[in-house]
Protein backbone atom coordinates (compact mmCIF):
# COMPACT_ATOMS: atom_id res chain seq x y z
CA UNK A 1 0.00 0.00 0.00
CA UNK A 2 2.86 2.38 -0.06
CA UNK A 3 2.90 3.85 3.29
CA UNK A 4 -1.11 4.03 3.25
CA UNK A 5 -2.14 4.43 -0.35
CA UNK A 6 -3.70 7.73 0.60
CA UNK A 7 -6.65 7.75 3.37
CA UNK A 8 -8.93 8.29 0.42
CA UNK A 9 -7.69 5.31 -1.53
CA UNK A 10 -8.58 3.23 1.86
CA UNK A 11 -11.55 5.02 2.15
CA UNK A 12 -12.52 3.77 -1.86
CA UNK A 13 -12.58 0.48 -0.78
CA UNK A 14 -10.23 -0.75 -3.77
CA UNK A 15 -12.98 -0.71 -6.62
CA UNK A 16 -15.04 -3.62 -8.22
CA UNK A 17 -15.75 -7.29 -6.48
CA UNK A 18 -16.47 -10.25 -7.32
CA UNK A 19 -20.10 -9.72 -7.42
CA UNK A 20 -20.05 -6.75 -9.50
CA UNK A 21 -20.93 -6.37 -13.13
CA UNK A 22 -19.62 -3.85 -15.35
CA UNK A 23 -22.32 -1.87 -17.54
CA UNK A 24 -23.91 1.24 -18.43
CA UNK A 25 -27.38 0.74 -17.19
CA UNK A 26 -30.32 2.76 -16.08
CA UNK A 27 -29.84 1.20 -13.11
CA UNK A 28 -25.81 1.08 -12.98
CA UNK A 29 -26.54 5.02 -13.21
CA UNK A 30 -28.16 5.18 -10.25
CA UNK A 31 -27.36 7.02 -7.33
CA UNK A 32 -25.93 4.41 -4.71
CA UNK A 33 -27.72 5.95 -2.06
CA UNK A 34 -30.92 5.78 -3.80
CA UNK A 35 -30.41 2.00 -4.94
CA UNK A 36 -29.24 1.20 -1.40
CA UNK A 37 -32.65 2.60 0.12
CA UNK A 38 -34.88 1.18 -2.37
CA UNK A 39 -33.34 -2.38 -2.17
CA UNK A 40 -34.21 -1.89 1.95
CA UNK A 41 -37.56 -0.56 1.21
CA UNK A 42 -38.15 -3.70 -0.81
CA UNK A 43 -36.72 -6.21 1.63
CA UNK A 44 -38.95 -4.56 4.45
CA UNK A 45 -42.49 -4.80 2.13
CA UNK A 46 -41.71 -8.60 1.18
CA UNK A 47 -40.67 -9.15 4.82
CA UNK A 48 -44.36 -7.98 6.01
CA UNK A 49 -46.13 -9.41 2.95
CA UNK A 50 -48.30 -12.33 4.68
CA UNK A 51 -46.76 -15.84 4.10
CA UNK A 52 -50.51 -17.13 2.59
CA UNK A 53 -50.44 -14.15 0.09
CA UNK A 54 -48.24 -17.06 -2.39
CA UNK A 55 -49.21 -15.03 -5.40
CA UNK A 56 -47.55 -12.28 -3.94
CA UNK A 57 -44.37 -13.40 -3.76
CA UNK A 58 -44.26 -14.56 -7.52
CA UNK A 59 -45.02 -10.52 -8.53
CA UNK A 60 -41.55 -9.58 -6.74
CA UNK A 61 -39.82 -12.31 -8.54
CA UNK A 62 -41.35 -10.38 -11.68
CA UNK A 63 -40.79 -7.43 -10.51
CA UNK A 64 -36.75 -8.02 -9.22
CA UNK A 65 -36.79 -9.80 -12.94
CA UNK A 66 -37.78 -6.71 -14.39
CA UNK A 67 -34.96 -4.88 -12.75
CA UNK A 68 -32.59 -7.46 -13.89
CA UNK A 69 -33.64 -7.08 -17.47
CA UNK A 70 -33.01 -2.84 -17.06
CA UNK A 71 -29.57 -3.64 -15.20
CA UNK A 72 -29.14 -6.17 -18.11
CA UNK A 73 -27.78 -8.50 -15.44
CA UNK A 74 -28.21 -11.96 -17.15
CA UNK A 75 -30.41 -15.01 -15.56
CA UNK A 76 -27.10 -17.18 -14.87
CA UNK A 77 -25.07 -14.81 -13.29
CA UNK A 78 -28.06 -13.99 -10.84
CA UNK A 79 -28.92 -17.67 -9.98
CA UNK A 80 -25.10 -19.04 -9.22
CA UNK A 81 -24.76 -16.15 -6.78
CA UNK A 82 -28.32 -17.24 -5.32
CA UNK A 83 -26.37 -20.83 -4.33
CA UNK A 84 -25.17 -18.27 -1.44
CA UNK A 85 -28.42 -19.14 0.72
CA UNK A 86 -28.12 -22.96 -0.05
CA UNK A 87 -27.44 -23.08 4.14
CA UNK A 88 -31.08 -21.31 4.09
CA UNK A 89 -32.57 -23.78 1.98
CA UNK A 90 -31.57 -26.70 3.76
CA UNK A 91 -32.69 -25.09 7.39
CA UNK A 92 -36.12 -25.00 5.33
CA UNK A 93 -36.32 -28.41 3.84
CA UNK A 94 -35.73 -29.75 7.66
CA UNK A 95 -38.71 -27.63 9.10
CA UNK A 96 -41.72 -29.50 8.19
CA UNK A 97 -39.92 -32.51 9.79
CA UNK A 98 -39.30 -30.80 13.06
CA UNK A 99 -41.45 -28.54 13.49
CA UNK A 100 -44.73 -29.28 15.77
CA UNK A 101 -48.69 -29.12 15.03
CA UNK A 102 -50.88 -30.55 12.85
CA UNK A 103 -49.73 -32.92 10.31
CA UNK A 104 -50.36 -33.68 6.97
CA UNK A 105 -49.53 -36.85 4.15
CA UNK A 106 -47.34 -36.13 1.53
CA UNK A 107 -46.23 -38.76 -0.60
CA UNK A 108 -46.25 -41.03 2.59
CA UNK A 109 -43.93 -38.44 4.25
CA UNK A 110 -46.31 -37.19 7.87
CA UNK A 111 -45.28 -33.54 7.55
CA UNK A 112 -46.27 -30.19 10.24
CA UNK A 113 -49.02 -28.26 8.00
CA UNK A 114 -46.69 -24.76 10.40
CA UNK A 115 -43.37 -26.53 9.16
CA UNK A 116 -44.44 -26.12 5.83
CA UNK A 117 -45.60 -22.68 6.19
CA UNK A 118 -42.94 -21.90 8.07
CA UNK A 119 -40.38 -23.54 5.01
CA UNK A 120 -42.11 -21.46 1.90
CA UNK A 121 -42.00 -18.53 4.34
CA UNK A 122 -38.27 -18.66 4.51
CA UNK A 123 -37.48 -19.61 1.23
CA UNK A 124 -39.96 -17.16 -0.59
CA UNK A 125 -38.71 -14.12 1.28
CA UNK A 126 -35.09 -15.10 2.29
CA UNK A 127 -34.55 -15.61 -1.67
CA UNK A 128 -36.31 -12.60 -2.88
CA UNK A 129 -34.30 -10.40 -0.32
CA UNK A 130 -30.69 -12.45 -1.28
CA UNK A 131 -32.02 -12.03 -5.24
CA UNK A 132 -32.49 -8.09 -4.29
CA UNK A 133 -28.90 -7.89 -2.93
CA UNK A 134 -27.31 -9.59 -5.66
CA UNK A 135 -28.94 -7.53 -8.07
CA UNK A 136 -27.55 -4.36 -5.50
CA UNK A 137 -24.21 -5.29 -5.50
CA UNK A 138 -24.37 -6.22 -9.29
CA UNK A 139 -24.79 -2.78 -10.07
CA UNK A 140 -22.82 -0.77 -7.67
CA UNK A 141 -19.22 -0.91 -6.69
CA UNK A 142 -18.10 -0.97 -3.28
CA UNK A 143 -16.92 2.27 -3.29
CA UNK A 144 -19.96 3.39 -4.27
CA UNK A 145 -22.03 1.65 -1.72
CA UNK A 146 -19.63 3.22 1.01
CA UNK A 147 -20.51 6.90 -0.37
CA UNK A 148 -24.29 5.45 -0.46
CA UNK A 149 -23.92 4.29 3.01
CA UNK A 150 -22.25 8.06 3.80
CA UNK A 151 -24.89 9.88 2.11
CA UNK A 152 -27.45 7.82 3.59
CA UNK A 153 -26.30 9.49 7.32
CA UNK A 154 -24.95 6.04 8.35
CA UNK A 155 -22.31 6.39 11.51
CA UNK A 156 -19.55 7.60 9.99
CA UNK A 157 -17.33 5.28 12.53
CA UNK A 158 -19.19 2.26 10.67
CA UNK A 159 -18.74 3.27 7.17
CA UNK A 160 -14.97 3.70 8.48
CA UNK A 161 -14.48 0.00 9.92
CA UNK A 162 -16.60 -1.25 6.77
CA UNK A 163 -14.28 0.67 4.40
CA UNK A 164 -11.30 -1.29 6.16
CA UNK A 165 -12.81 -4.30 6.64
CA UNK A 166 -13.14 -4.94 2.60
CA UNK A 167 -9.97 -3.09 2.06
CA UNK A 168 -8.05 -5.60 4.25
CA UNK A 169 -9.87 -8.52 3.51
CA UNK A 170 -8.43 -8.26 0.04
CA UNK A 171 -5.29 -7.63 1.65
CA UNK A 172 -5.02 -10.34 3.96
CA UNK A 173 -6.52 -12.47 0.77
CA UNK A 174 -3.35 -12.15 -0.98
CA UNK A 175 -1.04 -12.30 1.81
CA UNK A 176 -2.74 -15.79 2.42
CA UNK A 177 -1.99 -16.95 -1.40
CA UNK A 178 1.81 -15.82 -1.08
CA UNK A 179 2.12 -17.76 1.93
CA UNK A 180 0.25 -20.79 -0.04
CA UNK A 181 2.90 -20.38 -3.00
CA UNK A 182 5.43 -20.44 -0.71
CA UNK A 183 4.83 -23.42 1.31
CA UNK A 184 4.33 -25.11 -2.29
CA UNK A 185 7.12 -24.41 -4.01
CA UNK A 186 9.16 -26.15 -1.09
CA UNK A 187 7.18 -29.26 -1.76
CA UNK A 188 4.64 -29.01 1.08
CA UNK A 189 0.80 -30.29 0.67
CA UNK A 190 -1.92 -30.47 3.12
CA UNK A 191 -2.85 -34.00 2.96
CA UNK A 192 -4.13 -34.90 6.51
CA UNK A 193 -4.32 -34.49 10.35
CA UNK A 194 -0.34 -34.59 10.47
CA UNK A 195 0.04 -31.06 8.87
CA UNK A 196 -2.36 -29.25 10.75
CA UNK A 197 0.44 -27.70 12.83
CA UNK A 198 2.12 -26.27 9.93
CA UNK A 199 -1.22 -24.55 8.64
CA UNK A 200 -1.57 -23.50 12.54
CA UNK A 201 1.59 -21.75 12.47
CA UNK A 202 0.70 -20.24 9.19
CA UNK A 203 -2.29 -19.25 10.49
CA UNK A 204 -0.52 -17.53 13.28
CA UNK A 205 2.30 -15.66 11.13
CA UNK A 206 -0.67 -14.49 9.11
CA UNK A 207 -2.27 -13.16 12.40
CA UNK A 208 1.05 -11.68 13.17
CA UNK A 209 2.05 -10.17 9.57
CA UNK A 210 -1.44 -8.05 9.29
CA UNK A 211 -1.42 -6.81 12.90
CA UNK A 212 1.97 -5.46 12.59
CA UNK A 213 0.99 -4.11 8.42
CA UNK A 214 -2.78 -2.16 10.14
CA UNK A 215 -0.46 -0.82 13.01
CA UNK A 216 1.79 0.53 9.79
CA UNK A 217 -0.84 1.88 8.15
CA UNK A 218 -2.46 3.59 11.37
CA UNK A 219 0.68 5.55 12.01
CA UNK A 220 1.03 6.51 8.31
CA UNK A 221 -2.71 8.22 8.18
CA UNK A 222 -1.82 9.48 11.81
CA UNK A 223 1.01 11.37 10.32
CA UNK A 224 -0.97 12.21 7.61
CA UNK A 225 -3.04 14.36 9.85
CA UNK A 226 -5.72 11.88 10.44
CA UNK A 227 -8.39 12.28 13.77
CA UNK A 228 -11.13 9.61 13.35
CA UNK A 229 -12.67 10.89 10.26
CA UNK A 230 -12.30 10.44 6.80
CA UNK A 231 -12.20 12.97 3.88
CA UNK A 232 -15.17 13.13 1.88
CA UNK A 233 -13.58 12.36 -1.78
CA UNK A 234 -16.77 12.63 -3.37
CA UNK A 235 -21.03 13.83 -2.93
CA UNK A 236 -23.57 11.59 -4.29
CA UNK A 237 -26.17 13.43 -4.81
CA UNK A 238 -29.70 12.29 -6.66
CA UNK A 239 -32.60 14.35 -8.13
CA UNK A 240 -35.90 13.90 -8.32
CA UNK A 241 -35.99 11.55 -11.18
CA UNK A 242 -33.62 9.62 -10.13
CA UNK A 243 -35.27 9.06 -6.31
CA UNK A 244 -38.61 8.44 -8.53
CA UNK A 245 -36.51 5.10 -10.71
CA UNK A 246 -35.28 3.85 -7.76
CA UNK A 247 -37.97 3.89 -5.46
CA UNK A 248 -40.69 2.37 -8.26
CA UNK A 249 -39.65 -0.93 -7.03
CA UNK A 250 -40.54 -0.90 -3.42
CA UNK A 251 -43.43 1.32 -4.30
CA UNK A 252 -44.84 -1.31 -6.71
CA UNK A 253 -44.23 -3.79 -4.30
CA UNK A 254 -45.91 -2.14 -0.95
CA UNK A 255 -48.82 -2.14 -3.51
CA UNK A 256 -48.52 -6.07 -3.65
CA UNK A 257 -48.19 -6.21 -0.10
CA UNK A 258 -51.20 -4.24 0.64
CA UNK A 259 -53.76 -6.65 -1.77
CA UNK A 260 -51.80 -9.44 -0.15
CA UNK A 261 -53.11 -8.53 3.37
CA UNK A 262 -56.45 -7.32 1.82
CA UNK A 263 -57.44 -10.27 -0.27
Amino acid sequence: MGAVGGTSHAFSGGGAHRLYRHGHSPVHGLPPHTKLAAAFAFVVVVVSTPREAMWAFGVYALLLAAVAYAARVPAAFLLKRLLIEVPFVAFAVLMPFVAEGGRIDVLGLSLSVNGLWGAWNVLAKGTLGVAASVLLAATTELRELLLGLQRLKLPPLLVQIASFMIRYGDVITDEMRRMRIARESRGFEATGVRHWGVLAKSAGALFIRSYERGERVHLAMVSRGYAGAMPVIDEATASRAQWSSALALPCAALVVCLLGWVL
